[in-house]
């Protein structure tokens, strides 16, 4: 069980993808049995551009599902990256690259968070949106961060 244990938590410093930090949480809905319905503000630092911290605010699913970790939660998510620091990349960007990715259910539904370069305007765009295996979500959401023109933005 330890191997495993080990393994998963390998293959999770190995990804390169960003962990979240909890910033706080709202109730939205009472419930009777477990936790009451909420919106959750989490902050994700941006692994290859040192600098950059993306806050991502989502539903998150209460009740006695949402406390076993069987509930749903919905595809609504809304984004906001902001320079918090000097803007530094230690290797070339891909022009489209996922940065974060987070089971919203037990099967199949994950929020990502996709960074992309517009090299023209040397700005970062990140974009949040949720998918399914069968039936995805169009709702999504949007942001930018411009980096200074002395800071030109490494493509590979």
């Amino acid at each position: 069980m330890q191997y495993v244990r080990l393994i998963s938590l390998c293959l999770l410093l190995g990804s390169g993808l960003a962990q979240a930090q909890k910033i706080g949480s709202v109730d939205t809905a009472f419930k009777l049995l477990g936790p009451d319905h909420k919106i959750v503000v989490e902050a994700y630092d941006d692994p290859k551009v040192k600098g950059v911290t993306c806050y991502v605010s989502r539903a998150k699913t209460g009740g006695i599902k949402g406390g076993l970790g069987l509930a749903e939660d919905k595809a609504e998510a809304s984004i906001s990256c902001r320079q918090v620091g000097n803007i530094s990349f230690d290797k070339p960007l891909k022009q489209q690259e996922e940065v974060f990715n987070q089971s919203l259910s037990i099967l199949f539904k994950k929020l990502r968070i996709v960074r992309m370069v517009d090299v023209e305007r040397n700005t970062l765009i990140y974009l949040t949106y949720s998918d399914k295996l069968i039936d995805g979500s169009p709702q999504n959401s949007v942001t930018a961060v411009p980096v200074d023109s002395r800071t030109p933005i490494p493509l590979k």
